[in-house]
């Protein structure tokens, strides 16, 4: 498998490709630049912070979340390395959704405690599709980086 920093040099050169890509598209008009703005922060964030090797508790994903790592030991215990956490649909929304129950339950203790009620703005259907794409995109570049070089190792 590559490490965690080559996985890291591939996304990132991803990002760049798919930049590109973006930059074209807004310039020819296809697509909104706010599209691509959030479509890079949630790639960014994806890349750093919500990788397949969560999975395992003391991997380089599990430690950028610094003192904030014990949060992901659960997602460890539950899915074990290179099964569901690196299936290329499953994975990224088992990761997706864990993280969207986390801030869940950040935000329903934050109301608890101050006793306020808070209200949720949704993007619009664009911005959201850019984001899940963002969000998937590396995730789905780690798990094909593994596969290839499990393939070219047989």
């Amino acid at each position: 498998m590559p490490s965690g920093k080559i996985h890291l040099r591939i996304e990132a050169l991803g990002l760049i490709a798919w930049l590109a890509v973006g930059v074209y598209l807004c310039i020819s008009g296809h697509i909104e630049a706010m599209w691509l703005v959030f479509f890079a922060i949630a790639y960014l964030a994806s890349m750093l912070l919500l990788s397949p090797d969560l999975d395992l508790a003391d991997s380089h994903a599990a430690r950028r979340w610094g003192p904030f790592r014990f949060l992901w030991w659960p997602y460890a215990a539950i899915f074990k390395h290179r099964q569901i956490s690196h299936h290329l649909l499953f994975g990224p929304l088992t990761r997706i959704l864990y993280a969207a129950a986390l801030v869940l339950l950040a935000w329903a203790g934050l109301a608890a405690l101050t006793r306020r009620s808070f209200h949720v703005a949704y993007p619009s259907p664009a911005l959201a599709i850019s984001l899940l794409i963002g969000l998937y995109l590396p995730n789905v570049t780690h798990i094909l980086a593994d596969r290839l070089s499990s393939l070219r190792r047989r």
